[in-house]
């Protein structure tokens, strides 16, 4: 039968929940294959331009200078991905290519359907890489293309990557809905690209993106192909690929993205894709901030060079421009670390860390906030006074009392919607006229 012991001292797992960093991983025992190097590579630019978010090349430009500020000197986001061909997308491309040239962390590249055109039209840009749209399920190489089979794609992928090959530019082979996709054809088209790509320099070697286009991946090493994530790294890494030339881009269809983004780590996957805030088609592609903090939880990177309370001046962008995150949205949206809970509330008046998953206001500049609502109760209201005004009161105070009281008067005459700060101010002034009470 289990005992337990009161001991001296409260336990708070401090080697797993520190108090200066996001929360820790601590392996029962390490996995075999996690990559000794991991980094993100972003694609706001591309996917998440197409997935809505209305982007003009001054758009793009803060995007890429803010982006460049979150991963700062880390390592974390190395490469950002954009089209190649409107004007406005140019420009941004150009832009970026002069910044990374001068210092800036992430290499720009861009992305490209898998034909020789295609190639043509950015060979003379000055990108290090390209994506190449390498569509691999016989959803798309049986009906994307006029009289289309496999042979007949591969054909034309695989004179895409020689001509980038031949001008310099490494080939960054995308497997679109490679979750629907045969594998021995997507063994079999790796291989090819590998053998054509031996005759150049290694700086040159391709990477291959596995895409989870419609988010239809599972975490699981015990399901079957194509839907296994992690046996799809395995495959890929059984054909003597490192862990940098293999690139998850996970959609988030059915709620999976950051699973499989986890899944593919421990698997062997060194390089994830995926948009700041989740941004992208349909319900969006992988959340790299998301992805970073269990990144940083990993041991990867160090916490004080990855600067995610910039991530705060993304999230000011896409609201202005109506494309923002939703209030629940994880880590920062309007509500991630609000409360309406007197329980709740309580707690943070007792000892905050008692409802916050990590210190948010240190590490991703969020404020910790109560919402008076009809269950924030009278610690609700306690919370809110110390955090406007800096004053500790205990809940028998009779100027607390007299605020309660409207407040009490508010929901029990059918109101449901939270009281703001600018409402209260002028009650809380009448109750404590020694303060000062800016609204």
């Amino acid at each position: 039968m289990a005992t337990f012991v009161n001991p001296e001292q409260p336990e708070y797992f401090l080697d797993v929940f520190p108090r200066d960093d996001f929360p820790r991983y601590e392996w029962t025992q390490p996995p075999a294959d996690l990559p000794h190097d991991v980094w993100m590579s972003e694609t706001t630019h591309r996917d998440g331009q197409q997935g809505g978010l209305p982007l003009t090349t001054q758009r793009s430009i803060e995007i890429y200078d803010v982006l460049c500020e979150v991963t700062g000197e880390s390592g974390a986001i190395r490469q950002a991905e954009f089209f190649p061909y409107r004007r406005s997308d140019r420009d941004a491309l150009e832009y970026a290519i002069d910044r990374h040239k001068n210092g800036a962390p992430l290499e720009p590249t861009t992305w490209i359907r898998g034909r020789r055109e295609d190639v043509l039209l950015v060979k003379d840009l000055g990108i290090i890489e390209t994506g190449l749209l390498s569509s691999s399920s016989d959803y798309h190489t049986y009906h994307k293309f006029v009289d289309g089979d496999r042979a007949k794609a591969a054909a034309m992928y695989l004179e895409a990557v020689e001509i980038a090959l031949d001008h310099g530019i490494r080939p960054r082979v995308h497997y679109e809905d490679t979750t629907r996709s045969v594998p021995d054809y997507v063994e079999w088209l790796t291989e090819q690209v590998l053998e054509r790509a031996a005759r150049y320099p290694a700086s040159l070697a391709p990477r291959f993106r596995i895409c989870d286009t419609l988010g239809i991946g599972l975490p699981f090493e015990d399901v079957t192909l194509p839907r296994s994530i992690p046996r799809w790294i395995r495959l890929m890494r059984g054909l003597g690929l490192s862990a940098g030339q293999i690139e998850l881009h996970p959609h988030n269809d059915t709620g999976l993205a950051l699973a499989n983004c986890l899944a593919a780590i421990k698997a062997g996957c060194g390089v994830i894709s995926g948009c700041c805030l989740g941004v992208g088609e349909r319900t969006g592609n992988a959340p790299i901030e998301a992805v970073i903090v269990h990144m940083l939880g990993m041991g990867f990177w160090d916490t004080r060079q990855v600067d995610l309370k910039r991530v705060n001046r993304l999230v000011e962008l896409y609201t202005d421009l109506d494309v923002g995150p939703s209030a629940k949205y994880p880590l920062f949206g309007r509500d991630a670390y609000v409360t309406r809970a007197g329980i709740h509330a309580d707690g943070l008046n007792k000892f905050w860390w008692m409802y916050t998953p990590f210190n948010a206001p240190q590490l991703v500049g969020r404020p910790l906030e109560v919402a008076l609502t009809k269950d924030s109760g009278q610690a609700g209201l306690l919370f809110l006074l110390k955090q406007q005004l800096g004053i500790e009161c205990g809940k028998s105070d009779p100027r607390v009392l007299l605020v309660n009281r409207w407040l009490d008067q508010q929901f029990d005459g059918g109101r449901v919607a939270p009281v703001e700060w600018s409402e209260l101010a002028p009650v809380v002034a009448a109750a404590f006229p020694d303060v000062r009470v800016a609204s």
